[in-house]
Order: structure tokens, then C-alpha cells, then sequence
């Protein structure tokens, strides 16, 4: 299987892991980039756009990212932070009053960044379709009451996080998340990310391959169904014109490695990319706020959380570098990492989904042949 791209001569075994994926059929179709002190090493992709072989995995191809968009969606409201428009330590409510309703007034800007806000879903009923209509799912995340104490916990946010920093940012830039990601992130980067996908991109977009179906007896009264299996969100959902019109800041981003990595480079690099800039590094010194760490009360393993990232804790990710570093990644097993001590940004994209939340067998190989090569 070809690999196309470029890459340092000292990053091959990269390349030559990427292609025994492609080769076996483990992977489909991807790309991975390496990004050094705002030189890119690696920028590689290949394999195909679907399961069916017909389309060659382009340069310009873009995929669903799912919840790695939450790492862009949590990059604009730490920019509005940056500005002094939001106090991160301040309740939600200050810039969303309807939000204190059903005892969340005291609910922090930071809980909702960390997934400490107990705010992890919709009460029922609720469908995916319910998803799609921004304002309405909005007002009803403000409405109702959390599910358990903020702050004391992390819960995984899996789908309401978008809706949530998505109306943050609509109340205190007067943009929409959609917007205001394409006007101040992408477009200054020239970065090939949006949320959602204009329906003149629709013809380049690798469809998702949904991963096996998750193995999982769930107490219907406990967090994890609530988030997870109460309002299922099927993967082959993410091909349809519903999901890709809607504006979901958790789930929905459509881009590649290249884009994510251009966009979260920012983190590694003192909020700078190419004269471009995004944060200051105080901002980008929020992220390290530790805000839990322990066994996540949405995905049952430990966690760390800061302030709109998970930090590296090696129960869960342990091929994450130790030290001041920051990561997250989408369903299915796409993965971006920003370590701040070396100025490296690592970002994976793909579209056949491997199983679990968190990373994927690949994700690792690739993770680690990287770090060998660096060392």
C-alpha cells in the first residue's frame, strides 16, 4: 500500500508503520503529522476514503473527526479567555444567565472545560435528531438540573460539552461556534477544519467505517447509559447531511492531521503559529489547572482533566509524555498531542474506527514509533 506524503528521513519507521497498517487492512485510510518547534517532520497519508476500495485517500481528503473537534471548540473559548472576555473561575451563568436554573448558578466556566460540571447529556427523552437544533438542545442543557455535584468529579461530556462552550462563545462573541471557529482559527491559520462540513466539501469527505459494536451491560439508571447508550448515536450517522449541516462543537468537526495538527500547534508553541496569534502563554497555562483525576464517572477509567484537555496520566494513555503535555482524541481512535515541553504536536486522523473511546491499538504504534524517532 502506498504512502504518500513527506517526511524527515529520521521519521521512516513512521512511515513504514503506517504502511504495515495500511498493508494488513487494520487501517483504512489516514494520515499522521509530526510538527517540531513549528517545523512539520511528517506529514503522511494513504489508504483509501472507503470500505468498498473505490477512492484513493487524497491530500485534501477530510473526515469526521468526532470528539477530537472538541479540542478546537475548547481552543476558541480559551481564545475568548486569552481577550479577557471570559474568567474561566467564574460562573456560567455571569455570561448565560439562564443557565442557574435547577441549582447550577455556583457551576464554574472551568467545570464545563474540565467535564466536571455534571452537565455530561440531555435528560430524556431526547434523539439525536434533538441534537442538530442548536438553540433548542441548548436551552434544555440550561434548564435542567446536574447530574452530580460540580466539581467533584470528572463525567465525560461525550455530546453536550459542543453545546455548551458553543453557547459560551455565541453569548460573549456574538458569533455562532461555527463561525467563529472558520473567522478566527481556521481561516487565519488556513487550516482545512470547520464544524459540520459545507456541502461543497461533502464529495471529498472520507465516510466513517463504524467500529465493532461496543460490549457493554450498562446499569440504565447509571452515568455511563445516560451518556453513552441512552440516546445511541450510531457511527454511520456522521455520513448523513443531518450531521454534517449541524452545528456540533463536540462531535462534528470535519478536517485531517494536518489541519487539527496546524490548529493545535498554537499549544505547543506559545499560543504562535507562523506569526499567527492565538492565546498568550498565561492562557495556555490554564490548561494545567488540574480539575480531576481519577476514575471518570461517563467512561469508567482514570482521567485527568485541566482546563479543556486531558493531561497525561499513564493508568489510562501511558504512551502520552510525562510532563507539560496535553492531549485528546475522537471515537474510534484518532489522537492529537501537544507536548509543550519539547514544542511537539502529534496528530492522527483516520476514518475506519477501532474500538473504544480513547486511543486505539494504532494510535499507539504510531504514538511510540514517533517517540522512538525523536529519542
Amino acid at each position: 500500500m502506498q504512502v504518500h506524503g513527506w517526511h524527515d528521513p529520521s521519521f521512516r519507521p513512521v512511515r513504514e508503520v503506517f504502511a504495515q497498517q495500511l498493508e494488513t487492512g487494520n487501517e483504512l485510510g489516514g494520515g499522521i503529522v509530526v510538527d517540531i518547534d513549528g517545523h512539520v517532520v511528517v506529514d503522511i497519508w494513504g489508504g483509501w476514503r472507503d470500505a468498498e476500495h473505490r477512492e484513493r485517500w487524497a491530500e485534501n481528503t477530510i473526515t469526521n473527526l468526532w470528539s477530537t473537534t472538541k479540542m478546537v471548540t475548547n481552543l476558541a473559548a480559551l481564545m475568548l479567555i486569552d481577550r479577557g472576555r471570559i474568567d474561566p473561575y467564574s460562573p456560567v451563568a455571569r455570561y448565560w444567565p439562564e443557565f442557574a436554573e435547577n441549582g447550577k448558578e455556583r457551576v464554574e466556566v472551568r467545570h464545563i472545560l474540565g467535564h466536571t460540571s455534571g452537565v455530561a447529556g440531555w435528560d430524556a427523552p431526547f434523539q439525536v435528531e434533538d441534537m442538530y437544533a442548536t438553540a433548542m438542545a441548548t436551552r434544555r442543557l440550561a434548564a435542567q438540573a446536574p447530574w452530580w455535584e460540580p466539581g467533584t468529579a470528572s463525567g465525560y461530556h461525550a455530546q453536550s460539552q459542543g453545546h455548551l462552550v458553543g453557547e459560551l462563545v455565541r453569548r460573549v462573541s456574538g458569533r455562532s461556534l461555527t463561525d467563529f471557529v472558520a473567522g478566527e482559527i481556521s481561516g487565519p491559520l488556513a487550516a482545512d477544519f470547520q464544524i459540520g462540513a459545507t456541502e461543497a466539501d461533502w464529495g471529498r469527505i472520507a465516510a466513517v467505517t463504524p467500529p465493532p459494536p461496543l460490549d457493554m451491560d450498562l446499569d440504565r439508571d447509571g452515568l455511563p447509559y445516560k451518556v453513552l447508550m441512552r440516546t445511541p448515536v450510531p457511527a454511520e450517522t456522521a455520513n448523513t447531511a443531518a450531521w454534517r449541516r449541524a452545528e456540533l462543537g463536540a462531535v462534528n468537526g470535519h478536517g485531517n492531521a494536518r489541519s487539527v495538527a496546524r490548529i493545535l500547534s498554537s499549544l505547543a508553541l506559545d499560543g504562535v503559529v507562523d506569526g499567527v496569534k492565538l492565546l498568550s502563554p498565561d492562557t495556555i497555562s490554564l490548561i494545567f489547572d488540574e480539575q480531576s483525576h481519577g476514575v471518570d464517572l461517563v467512561l469508567g477509567v482514570p482521567l485527568r482533566f485541566g482546563i479543556g484537555y486531558a493531561l497525561p496520566e499513564t493508568a489510562t494513555l501511558p504512551y502520552v509524555p510525562q510532563g507539560r503535555a496535553c492531549y485528546w482524541g475522537g471515537w474510534g481512535g484518532s489522537l492529537s498531542i501537544m507536548d509543550l515541553d519539547t514544542r511537539t504536536t502529534i496528530s492522527y486522523a483516520m476514518n475506519k474506527m477501532a474500538p473504544g473511546i480513547i486511543g486505539s491499538d494504532r494510535s499507539e504504534a504510531y504514538v511510540r514509533a514517533i517517540h522512538d524517532c525523536l529519542r
